[in-house]
This record gives structure tokens, C-alpha cells and sequence, in this order.
């Protein structure tokens, strides 16, 4: 058994708390209420910026040239038709700047993560924590996909179709074969801690998305 395959085997539980999240299932169906998807997506943008930050570190920290060009191609994809559809649906949403500004408590702490593991973190650490949240994120689509889930609304169909193999394979192929091939037994620990920890923070932030959350006043 692969590394990857045995851990998404020995969380398989939490793994499969992502990507079959009642937010994913409602939004395959078009039962999603769009004041949820506007809650999300508005957060979603504020990670996206910290992803961002983490696929620029991998690509200074890779080990060789192939890798530094699949992670600039996979950064190519984040600021270009992945933020047209942010930029179309903030217009439809009518979203402000400072809204857009204001990172709820899961998606700071998310970000924090993402930001801090790029900066502090060597490629093996990067390239775990990519791996959970783009290798999560191409399962559930996978799976709308392939029970030819079509929600009726565009920003939902957008949504399914931008984190699809033809988008997230490439890059999702090469950090698991990374992870298979290139780490050794000593590694081993301190990547399933982040693989852990990357589906904790990806389960909180679709049941922040979801359920609401706020900052306690004061």
C-alpha cells in the first residue's frame, strides 16, 4: 500500500467527513441556499490568497525544475480562471471590499496554517498539506461528476467543474506520487501530522461555511 493510500485508509473517517459535507452534497443537488454558497465562497477567497502564498513557497523550495513547474502551472490556474469566477460571483453577490477583508475565526486560523507551513515548513510539509486540500476538493467533484450531479445554478456548476481532474489532476497526481515515492520512513510522522491536520482545518472550514460563524464581540 502507497503512503497516501494508507493514510486517506486510516482517516478515511475524516477525509470522508470533507468531501461528503452536506454544504458539497446540497450544492451537487441545487438545494444549497445561496446566502450558504455566498458565505463560503466569500471565505474561500480569503484562503485562496494563503494557498496562494503556499504553492509560491513550494515552488522556491522544489527540489527540481519539473516540480517548480507543476506547482507554477497549478498558481497559473489560482489567479487566473479560478479568480474570473470569483470576480463573476462577488458582481452577482454584490460584495464589498471590506467583506471580502473580513476573515471569520476558521478561515484565519486555516490561513495562518497554510501560510505558515510555506514559510517555515521544508517541500515534503508543503507538498502534504497541498495534497489533503486539493486532493479533497478534486474527490468531491470527482464524485458530483460522476453521478452527473448538474445543481441548475451556474456559480454551483462553476464551482464543480474548476476543481475537476482536468483542472486538479495534474497536480494532485504529482504530490501523491511525490509523497509515494520521495519521502523516507523518518518523514513518515511528521507528514501524517499534517495530513491530519490539513483535514481538521478542512472540515472546520466547510462547517464554518455552513452552519455560520463569527467573531464574539467586543
Amino acid at each position: 500500500m502507497t503512503l497516501t493510500s494508507d493514510l486517506k485508509t486510516k482517516y478515511s473517517d475524516l477525509w470522508e467527513k470533507v468531501v461528503t459535507h452536506p454544504f458539497i452534497l446540497e450544492m451537487g443537488d441545487g438545494n444549497l441556499p445561496q446566502r450558504t454558497f455566498r458565505r463560503y465562497f466569500v471565505q474561500d477567497y480569503a484562503v485562496v490568497g494563503d494557498i496562494a502564498a503556499i504553492v509560491a513557497y513550494g515552488i522556491a523550495k522544489a527540489p527540481d525544475f519539473d516540480g517548480a513547474a507543476v506547482l507554477n502551472r497549478f498558481m497559473n490556474g489560482i489567479l487566473n480562471p479560478e479568480n474570473e469566477i470569483f470576480l463573476d460571483a462577488f458582481r452577482d453577490f454584490q460584495a464589498s471590499p471590506e467583506e471580502l477583508a473580513d476573515k471569520k475565526p476558521s478561515t484565519d486560523a486555516f490561513g495562518d496554517f497554510l501560510v505558515r507551513t510555506g514559510l517555515e515548513g521544508n517541500f515534503v510539509d508543503i507538498v502534504t498539506v497541498l495534497y489533503v486540500t486539493e486532493g479533497t476538493y478534486m474527490d468531491w467533484a470527482i464524485r458530483l461528476m460522476g453521478a452527473n450531479k448538474k445543481p441548475g445554478i451556474k456559480a454551483y456548476q462553476a464551482w464543480i467543474d474548476i476543481h475537476g481532474p482536468e483542472v486538479l489532476g495534474e497536480v494532485v497526481e504529482y504530490l501523491g506520487g511525490y509523497l509515494d515515492n520521495q519521502t523516507t520512513a523518518e518523514q513518515r510522522p511528521r507528514i501524517e501530522r499534517l495530513f491530519q491536520k490539513s483535514l481538521r482545518y478542512e472540515y472546520r472550514f466547510f462547517e464554518a461555511a455552513y452552519r455560520g460563524e463569527e467573531w464574539p464581540n467586543g
